[in-house]
């Protein structure tokens, strides 16, 4: 299972619209690992959309459990999501793997409901909220080809440049 590479800003591929996953077989399941090998790579990564590695499909996992002190469902494999409903807003700082060497305040909902499927095609309904909220928010942007910089609050006073990771 190898670590895939992550496509950067400004590869065109990042905008490409994901098509919906047809087939749910070994090769979905074995893309997944590889999938979930690659975010865990990364540092401070808690989700990684497939359009990320050059794979055009509404696949992404997101897990937010590195941070304990926030409410959480663990590990989230989103198989063609779908936010069904949408509550309150607020302004949060993102960052993210394609656009290394910034970060920017993005406005999102404060809490979703969302609807997606597992690896074996079974539906699943989560009620999210909080960071975990805006991380599979910023995973579905991606599959929709659209990255943080796109819903920045201003360009000019809401971009920063990232620290370094050591």
């Amino acid at each position: 299972m190898p670590v895939l590479d992550i496509l950067v800003y400004p590869d065109e591929r990042l905008k490409q619209i994901a098509r919906p996953v047809e087939s749910f077989n070994r090769e979905l399941e074995d893309f997944i690992a590889d999938l979930e090998i690659t975010m865990h790579a990364g540092p401070a990564c808690v989700g990684l959309a497939a359009t990320q590695v050059g794979y055009p499909q509404r696949i992404a996992i997101v897990d937010v459990s590195v941070k304990t002190s926030i409410k959480n469902h663990g590990r989230i494999i989103l198989i063609n999501p779908e936010i069904t409903a949408r509550e309150g807003e607020a302004v949060g700082r993102e960052g993210c793997m394609s656009v290394p060497d910034y970060t920017g305040n993005v406005i999102r909902a404060e809490r979703i409901t969302l609807e997606t499927l597992d690896v074996s095609g079974n539906r699943k309904l989560y009620k999210l909220e909080g960071f975990e909220a805006r991380a599979v928010q910023h995973e579905i942007d991606h599959l929709d080809g659209m990255l943080f910089l796109d819903r920045l609050v201003s360009r000019r006073n809401d971009l920063f440049r990232r620290k370094t990771y050591k």
